[in-house]
């Protein structure tokens, strides 16, 4: 990046030259005679263009491999984050998402150090989605351990019911039956996979299914496009130039 100084281009505020006849550079101060540049709606020289073009990181496949692999890791820790807030504090607060999405963004940034683009920004939404409607996975099954506990215990503690000839009958085999002709067919366990591969898809359906209840459904939605639109803006890169041109020097007085 060309060094902040009194010497090189300030890009974040548009600024033109107003000296008659022509344009001067906004990095080198230079007056265009030749051919020029706008980066990011400045007016800058050829020469100048080309050094902040060696300078800005590149956007290479190892930069974006980078990306993905640090982004996966910001999705599981905001993963984490959403699902162990909820579990240990046991309130279900949607703005959880929007510190995931800054999270993801921030990783994606991170790993391609620097880069931005479209691509990136996609990835970081992506994840950002996977890991907040993921995280309902681990939620549901702590509140499906929790009432099983509460239906096991309340089992314990409540004396038996069961009629004396209820269970008379329980402990006299019927001389009629047979059990061989009334065994019904096990069905084969699931595999591991299988049962995985379901939840992750009801997991990902999740911020959908909560529709079900409009108004909690709605907002969660709201809400998660929110932190998916954080993830967007973080992921454009740090260092990122808008470069448009070139254009003939004739032009420069009348821009």
């Amino acid at each position: 990046m060309l060094q902040q100084d009194a010497q090189s281009p300030q890009f974040t505020t548009a600024e033109y030259s107003q000296k008659p006849g022509g344009n001067s550079c906004k990095a080198c101060k230079q007056a265009i005679t030749a051919r020029f540049y706008r980066v990011n709606n400045h007016t800058v020289c050829e020469s100048c263009t080309e050094r902040l073009r060696h300078e800005l990181p590149q956007d290479t496949h190892s930069a974006y491999m980078r990306a993905l692999l640090f982004g996966a890791g910001g999705a599981v820790l905001g993963l984490i984050l959403y699902a162990g807030f909820t579990i240990i504090t046991g309130i279900y607060l949607g703005y959880v998402a929007l510190a995931v999405g800054w999270l993801v963004g921030k990783a994606v940034t991170t790993g391609s150090g620097g880069v931005g683009g479209k691509r990136y920004q996609i990835a970081a939404v992506l994840l950002t989605y996977a890991a907040v409607s993921l995280a309902e996975i681990p939620i549901y099954i702590n509140a499906a351990a929790k009432q099983r506990a509460v239906i096991s215990a309340a089992k314990t503690q409540s004396p038996s019911t069961i009629a004396p000839e209820a269970q008379q009958d329980s402990t006299t085999p019927s001389e009629e039956a047979t059990p061989a002709a009334e065994t019904k067919p096990v069905k084969p366990a699931r595999s591991f996979a299988s049962m995985l591969g379901t939840l992750a898809l009801i997991g990902l359906a999740s911020p959908f299914l909560e529709l079900q209840d409009p108004v909690h459904g709605i907002i969660g939605l709201i809400i998660l496009f929110v932190g998916i639109r954080i993830a967007w803006q973080v992921a454009r890169g740090k260092h990122s130039a808008e470069i448009q041109g070139p254009y003939d020097s004739s032009a420069a007085a009348s821009v």
